[in-house]
């Protein structure tokens, strides 16, 4: 399992990027922060799905469904995933 507290904001963004990637067959050097998943990339809201499930299994969290509504770039799957690491207010 991935240690999402043990990783930087870039190499948490490096990590989504290498998923994003591997999951979609998708070009590394393409990606960044401002690419949108839907518009860019071409991902559709199974695809979507796949990847929310894939996140589960890789870091044990579940990312909320009103969370998982509001992502739209690679950016906002980073901060989505360093949202999990804070402790509940």
């Amino acid at each position: 399992m991935i240690d999402l507290t043990a990783m930087s904001s870039a190499e948490l963004q490096s990590w989504v990027i290498d998923l994003l990637a591997d999951m979609f067959e998708l070009d590394k050097a393409t990606l960044t922060a401002d690419s949108n998943l839907y518009e860019d990339l071409d991902i559709d809201s199974i695809d979507a799905v796949d990847l929310a499930v894939k996140l589960k299994q890789l870091t044990g969290k579940r990312l909320q469904p009103e969370v998982f509504k509001t992502i739209r770039t690679i950016g906002d799957v980073v901060d989505a995933l360093a949202g999990l690491t804070e402790p509940a207010v």
